[in-house]
């Protein structure tokens, strides 16, 4: 075998592989796919409990063209009052799974649903870099106590 002499001009690099990996668990089983801000809630309520959590959980659902969920994933995990959310975060599951459009959704501890100033701010920047990538963001669902949500697209503020 020939030795092998580094000059100290090359540089190695890494071929970097991402792939889907689909693991198994709870399915939302629904011939109309999700349809409206309800439909969300109820999603939540069934598989999240986002109502009964002490801090602030961001979760974004992806859909399918025709409106059916076929991931979900969580974002990001905050404290009482806030949550960190980049785009690249909201997005790469986005990408990886070949999703048509998103749903952003995200509880409010204090049980008041009302979007703050910085939920409309992060809503904005998310439909910013959908509209960019291709992939429509279709409403953000806050979740409050229980009973209680609101919808951004619902409330004019999409």
């Amino acid at each position: 075998m020939p030795a092998v002499t580094k000059t100290g001009a090359e540089k190695c690099f890494y071929w970097v592989t991402t792939r889907l990996v689909r693991e198994s668990g709870p399915w939302y089983v629904s011939s109309e796919g999700i349809c409206s801000p309800q439909n969300v809630y109820r999603m939540m309520q069934e598989h999240f409990d986002l109502e009964n959590c002490d801090r602030e959980h961001f979760i974004c659902l992806y859909l399918d063209r025709k409106g059916h969920v076929n991931a979900a994933n969580v974002v990001s995990v905050g404290g009482l009052s806030s949550s960190i959310v980049h785009a690249r975060e909201v997005f790469k599951v986005a990408i990886l799974g070949s999703a048509a459009s998103v749903i952003l959704v995200h509880n409010h501890p204090s049980g008041d649903p009302t979007p703050s100033r910085e939920d409309i701010d992060i809503t904005r920047r998310m439909k910013e870099a959908g509209d960019l990538l291709g992939i429509e963001v279709l409403d953000h669902v806050i979740v409050g106590a229980t009973g209680c949500y609101a919808s951004l697209t619902e409330m004019g503020l999409m």
